[in-house]
């Protein structure tokens, strides 16, 4: 699989990663033994990028990836961390805690149950209003000194932003929503991240499986998140946006690819210093996801692609208006 730089100063990986948070939480249940194997069959594909987040399934993504790893060539993994959001036992969401106590804190808390002595990529998972941005990237840099953590990441925060975390250290990469239809990357953020030299990891590729070609009205679960709180996945929001990936699904099979396929290499055409991740839990949906680093799209192609989904004829936001109100990167 072809390999790029996260960044001036970043890791080399894979250009597809694996998103593992759907492993353990928030898209209903889950095999657990089918989520390792999955795991195993990107490791063997290739692909070196594991994205986590000490709060999925509250923790129990770490310890998944963990026993995953055990056998499986944990030196070819590069895992990236998510840190510093707040939940309850319910699995309710109650805000931030990026402060140089509390982050150095999570980091021994994720050192352990991943069972290593340094996570790759660590990154808040979001903006903490109430810290400097200055703040939490100095306690991640000195973990960095430490020899704890390698690279130091961002997630969903505004060019402003990382401007201002960048001159404090580094950034290996921003993690970000970026799909056919959540394209907020393209006002600004990406220009800036190119020209500081740091990297994109893409995650949403496939908007939460919404544009993968497999999702139906009778899909979600009750305890799926999107069905419950997802404004793209409810009411008539779902019909009109379903009817857009018809458009795809049509553009797809005239050059014999997938709806998915088509999707992911989309994100990975839109530049080499981008990794779409892919948040597949079973290998078959892995091995589909897979056929896109193989799919080069042609220039008409990706004209057609674009005409068909423009950005602003997704119905609804990414996110509920709670959780939309803690995207720095929709509001800087």
């Amino acid at each position: 699989m072809k390999t790029i730089q996260l960044g001036g100063t970043g890791p080399r990986v894979a250009q597809l990663g694996l998103g593992c948070m759907g492993m353990s939480d928030l898209y209903g249940p889950a095999d657990r033994g089918e989520s390792i194997a999955t795991i195993h069959a990107a490791l063997e594909a290739g692909v070196t990028l594991l994205d986590t987040g000490d709060f999925y399934g509250m923790g129990r993504n770490e310890l998944l990836i963990r026993d995953a790893l055990a056998g499986a060539g944990r030196h070819h993994a590069l895992i990236s961390v998510k840190f510093g959001a707040l939940r309850d036992a319910q699995g309710g969401w109650h805000g931030m805690d990026c402060r140089p106590d509390a982050v150095k804190n999570f980091a021994a808390y994720s050192l352990a149950r991943l069972g290593v002595e340094q996570i790759g990529i660590y990154r808040p998972a979001r903006l903490d209003p109430a810290v400097p941005i200055e703040d939490t990237v100095g306690a991640i840099a000195d973990l960095v000194k430490a020899g704890q953590v390698a690279h130091i990441g961002l997630s969903e925060i505004s060019a402003a932003t990382l401007r201002r975390a960048h001159a404090v250290h580094p950034i290996s990469d921003v993690q970000i929503e970026y799909s056919l239809i959540s394209r907020g990357i393209e006002n600004g953020l990406l220009a800036t991240a190119r020209e500081l030299g740091v990297g994109i990891t893409a995650y949403g590729v496939l908007s939460r499986g919404l544009i993968s070609g497999h999702w139906s009205r009778t899909r979600a679960g009750e305890r799926d998140f999107r069905s419950l709180a997802s404004p793209r996945f409810q009411g008539e929001n779902l019909d009109t946006n379903l009817a857009l990936v018809e458009r795809l699904r049509a553009i797809a099979g005239e050059i014999g690819a997938s709806v998915a396929q088509v999707a992911i290499a989309w994100v990975l055409a839109q530049g080499d210093d981008i990794v779409a991740l892919v948040g597949a839990r079973r290998r078959e949906r892995l091995a589909e996801s897979l056929g896109a680093a193989q799919l080069a799209l042609t220039p008409e192609v990706l004209a057609r692609l674009n005409a068909a989904m423009p950005a602003d004829a997704v119905a609804g936001t990414r996110y509920n208006a709670q959780q939309m109100a803690h995207l720095d990167s929709e509001h800087g």
